[in-house]
């Protein structure tokens, strides 16, 4: 028995063997096995039995209730949770409903020991034997310690079960998105490896298509996320049906999904494509609301777009950004992109050395007044001397500074060139307001004010010594918020200025609210006014306005004499431009602002 207990590997089958045992080896009738049911009539449940027929055990209708039905050695057993032993089957009043088909099968006393599994009665083993006096003391003994480690026994495989449960729930979490019970991200890869293997063995393709779904954010914030959750269900499903077989779909994101065709060439993932779009254009109806499951898909083929998992991840979900971004459905990969992601990234890097390494350079661009050609103030730009790459313009970094958490620290190394540089200007007793832009992440920083305060407490000057610059787009992303941003530079008494005016929609009310001192017209109004009639009314009623709201204007971009005539003929106050100047470094303005003078001055 205790090799049995040892080797069983199934609770089944350790019952059955252990009743095996006790009839062949231990002499005895028959033995059984019955767990209590929690029903109505307390009825057991026969799990196994050897020596008697299952259909005798059944018309026992033994119970574990204290009735005439449980008044039986497994009924007690159960019940009371002590073994009932020897019970004499002639003479047992209690055993009186089942007395006449016992003995006729030669049974002559019952015994029942209680199964106790974690604190629980959850059974009886119960044995039968031919001769009344067969349940001694010793034998009794031997035979409740069969029970306990029977019991054991039993635990112990319920254990076991439980942690395979454990480790195969473990395993679904780890490989299964809980919502739609796809594989998720890691076991796409893990099974796309194994399918490139075979496809290399084989020398045969292979596609993967990323579906991405088309304003899904919209649908959580306007419905909710229990909605969006019924939806993605519902694409979910729609994509198993045409394909056929749920292991080769994935959910890869929120709103995407990945979809692998082992031998498909690229004519067959286009078709597979279309097919899945065309099951996408009937919209989802969710009780009264139908919405609409526009998607976008990207296609990668192996082995002509890569031969790694990772790579042909990548260059489907490249494929799927050029099909949303043109709007063609899906589009098959065509190279080029991923290399320009490589880069970004590389430099997203390679910024943040360069801040903190001195690779950055302060740039500037003179102002000049219409009225005089006097200059009356300079922006602070930016240049990155890149070690390996040479001199990059700020329109590739600035970008890639917003979107990387890396605008904060690049507006701090400006503010703190721009305030060193105007206190040289200082020393060497030139007095050149100095703009610095800000973005909408720098406008909704609560430690701006504090920055400023700081740099103006360790460089000294005036106020108005440096403006600030916000582009017309970033004031309109959070108009309210950087309201209060604004008026509190203005309590320090620094001058402000909307850069790009025109670009971003701002509305006049919000215009007449903001308190700026200046707007500067973009320039692609100004490169374009003496060419393109609707760019020469933007600009002169912007200037009109400007003035009627007591605001001075700048005209960006000023590159020709004929600009010049034509901006200040309509009253416009400062240019700035190729005009004027390009940007040069900053060291160097006080030759640049000598050599304007004598200019002037000839004049």
């Amino acid at each position: 028995m205790n090799r049995t207990l040892v080797r069983a590997a199934e609770e089944q089958a350790l019952l059955h063997e252990i009743c095996r045992i006790v009839v062949a080896e231990g002499g005895y009738r028959h033995a059984w096995v019955a767990y209590a049911r929690h029903d109505a009539a307390k009825s057991v449940e026969i799990k196994a039995q050897v020596g008697i027929e299952r259909a005798y055990l059944d018309a026992l209708r033994i119970s574990w209730s204290d009735s005439e039905r449980g008044r039986g050695a497994v009924g007690v057993a159960i019940r009371t949770g002590q073994p009932s032993i020897g019970r004499d089957l002639a003479h047992d009043p209690d055993l009186a409903p089942w007395r006449e088909a016992a003995l006729r099968r030669g049974i002559a006393a019952v015994s029942a020991f209680p199964l106790r599994v974690a604190g629980q009665v959850i059974g009886a083993l119960g044995l039968a034997a031919t001769e009344a006096d067969a349940f001694d003391a010793a034998e009794a003994e031997l035979l409740g310690e069969l029970a306990e480690d029977l019991a054991f026994g039993i635990e112990t495989l319920r254990a076991r079960e439980r942690h395979r449960e454990a480790e195969a729930a473990i395993k679904r979490m780890a490989e299964q998105d809980p919502l739609t019970g796809l594989p998720n991200r890691w076991r796409l890869r893990m099974r796309l490896e194994d399918e490139i293997a075979t496809a290399k063995a084989a020398h045969r393709p292979l596609a993967l298509l990323m579906l991405g779904i088309d304003h899904f954010q919209e649908v959580n914030e306007t419905l909710g996320y229990q909605q969006g959750d019924a939806m993605l269900s519902e694409i979910a499903a729609r994509i198993v049906r045409v394909v056929g077989d749920a292991a080769k779909v994935a959910r890869m994101g929120e709103s995407e999904f990945a979809i692998l065709i082992p031998n498909g060439d690229a004519g067959g993932a286009s078709r597979t494509a279309q097919r899945i779009l065309t099951a996408m254009f009937e919209p989802v109806t969710m009780g009264d609301i139908m919405l609409d499951a526009g998607g976008s898909i990207g296609i990668a083929v192996f082995p002509g777009h890569g031969a790694e998992a990772d790579a042909l991840i990548r260059r489907a979900n490249v494929a799927m950004h050029q099909a949303r971004q043109h709007g063609h459905g899906m589009a098959l990969y065509t190279g080029g992109r991923d290399q320009e992601c490589a880069r970004r990234l590389a430099l997203i890097g390679d910024l943040h050395r360069a801040i903190d390494g001195g690779e950055l350079r302060l740039y500037c661009q003179p102002k000049v007044r219409f009225s005089d050609c006097e200059p009356c103030g300079v922006e602070a730009l930016v240049r990155w001397e890149h070690p390996r790459l040479g001199l990059i313009l700020p329109n590739e970094f600035i970008g890639l500074a917003e979107h990387s958490g890396l605008i904060a620290p690049l507006t701090d190394w400006v503010m703190q060139a721009a305030f060193r540089q105007s206190y040289v200007w200082r020393e060497a007793g030139l007095r050149m307001p100095l703009a610095v832009n800000l973005s909408a992440r720098d406008l909704r920083d609560p430690k701006l004010i504090e920055r400023v305060r700081n740099l103006m407490a360790t460089w000294g000057g005036e106020p108005e010594g440096v403006q600030f610059e916000l582009t017309e787009s970033a004031l309109m992303q959070d108009p309210q918020g950087c309201l209060e941003s604004m008026r509190r530079l203005k309590d320090i008494g620094i001058e402000l200025f909307i850069d790009d005016f025109g670009t971003g929609y701002s509305s006049l009310a919000y215009l007449q609210k903001l308190p700026v001192d200046a707007i500067k017209i973009d320039q692609s109004f100004v490169h374009d006014m003496l060419s393109d009639t609707d760019s020469a009314v933007i600009v002169r009623s912007t200037i009109d306005l400007a003035h009627d709201l007591a605001l001075e204007v700048v005209a960006e971009g000023v590159e020709t004499r004929s600009s010049w005539d034509r901006l200040a003929a309509q009253g416009c106050d400062v240019a700035q431009g190729y005009v004027v100047s390009e940007p040069f470094p900053a060291e160097t303005y006080t030759s640049w602002r000598a050599a304007m003078t004598s200019i002037n001055d000839r004049r």
